[in-house]
């Protein structure tokens, strides 16, 4: 039994730190890199993709709505196209590093508001999937498990990743609890432990009213920019390890 460990990283900006890119890539086995719209920029790219290489973590794209200042939490209103070229722009922009560095773009994961707004929408998951397919149809396709991003890329022949989150808490219909909510996140260590072996071991997830829903885990996330976000991923790669669940790149 194995299990991928993503982050998502590379999110500084010019004098501005987020997250712990050094300590926490060497640990995990695939980073979302932020493409310079949500967070990140060309220097960023640069040093988060060298660190990759080092470490020989997986490397994903993960591009956002054009809005630094909302870290990409906000939703904007665009068309399906606008949608599908504000992919292709950040993936071109991370491809090129990739060049740079000799090594292989390996998937993408939509940052934060993207990402949920593509739940239940399929004409959006549509734009997102339909500019990966056109830039690479042999990247692999992040998205909540079970949801509609991945069902279309599915459908479109791709190379899916059903995505757990270590640190949110879910809703019954096995979507993401709203950052707007007190309880969204899940700030104790332990049960941050508790919540991805169930989800991992069991395929089964913890409701916030108490619900167990079955849902697939190919790939756990930890926020990088969460403060508990290293200390988090040495305790779960503990708990896989003392579990026997191996952890490697999907």
């Amino acid at each position: 039994m194995y299990i991928d460990l993503n982050t998502d990283l590379g999110e500084s900006f010019g004098n501005y730190k987020i997250g712990n890119d050094e300590a926490i890539i060497p640990l995990i086995t695939s980073a979302n890199i932020a493409c310079g719209m949500h967070a990140g920029d060309f220097n960023v790219l640069n040093k988060t993709i060298e660190l990759c290489k080092k470490h020989g973590t997986g490397i994903g794209a993960h591009p956002g709505y054009s809005d630094i200042q909302g870290f990409g939490r906000r939703n904007i209103d665009m068309s399906p196209l606008e949608v599908e070229n504000l992919v292709t722009y950040q993936l071109g922009a991370i491809d090129a590093f990739c060049k740079k560095h000799s090594v292989k773009l390996n998937h993408v994961k939509p940052h934060g508001a993207l990402y949920n707004a593509t739940s239940g929408n399929e004409q959006l998951s549509q734009a997102i999937v339909n500019a990966i397919y056109n830039f690479n149809p042999e990247l692999k396709v992040i998205g909540i498990s079970g949801g509609t991003l991945v069902k279309v890329a599915q459908e479109k022949g791709m190379s899916v990743i059903n995505e757990v989150f270590a640190d949110r808490n879910y809703t019954d219909e096995g979507t993401l609890v709203s950052r707007k909510e007190a309880h969204a996140m899940i700030h104790d260590q332990q049960e941050a432990v508790e919540h991805v072996l169930r989800m991992v071991r069991d395929k089964k997830v913890k409701t916030e009213t108490g619900k167990l829903i079955d849902l697939e885990a190919d790939s756990i996330c930890v926020h990088g920019d969460g403060p508990e976000a290293l200390a988090f991923v040495k305790a779960i790669i503990e708990a896989l390890n003392e579990d026997g669940i191996n952890i490697q790149t999907i």
